[in-house]
């Protein structure tokens, strides 16, 4: 059974850092890309970063880029996001989710990622 588990959320003040994780069983992480994405209510789920299987290609949402950097451990089967410089409007439920491909290739679409995990609430206070 794929299970993909986010953690690191939190409240934080605007400026303030946090490091989300997501540990993964029940497939061969090292074999697929993965990605985060974000969702406030009312909204559509929108893409935050991507990371290929082993690291070498990332891509980055306009909004995040400079301030967030994706990274992965094959080893520990663990997807990062370290979230820096945080603001108000990276207020969100973060997810992670598992491509159904080993490479990013530029996919930004959530019906483009096969797997997701449960979320984790991040709120950023002003």
């Amino acid at each position: 059974q794929v299970q993909l588990v986010e953690s690191g959320g939190g409240l934080v003040q605007a400026g303030g850092s946090l490091r989300l994780s997501c540990a993964a069983s029940g497939l061969t992480f090292s074999s697929y890309a993965m990605g985060w994405f974000r969702q406030t209510p009312g909204k559509e789920r929108e893409f935050v970063a991507a990371i290929s299987w082993a690291g070498g290609s990332t891509g980055y949402a306009d909004s995040v880029k400079g301030r967030f950097t994706i990274s992965r451990d094959n080893a520990k089967n663990t997807l990062y996001l370290q979230m820096n410089s945080l603001k108000p409007e990276d207020t969100a439920v973060y997810y992670c989710a598992a491509r159904t491909s080993m490479y990013y290739s530029g996919a930004k679409s959530p019906g483009e990622y096969g797997r997701w995990g449960q979320g984790t609430q991040v709120t950023v206070s002003s």
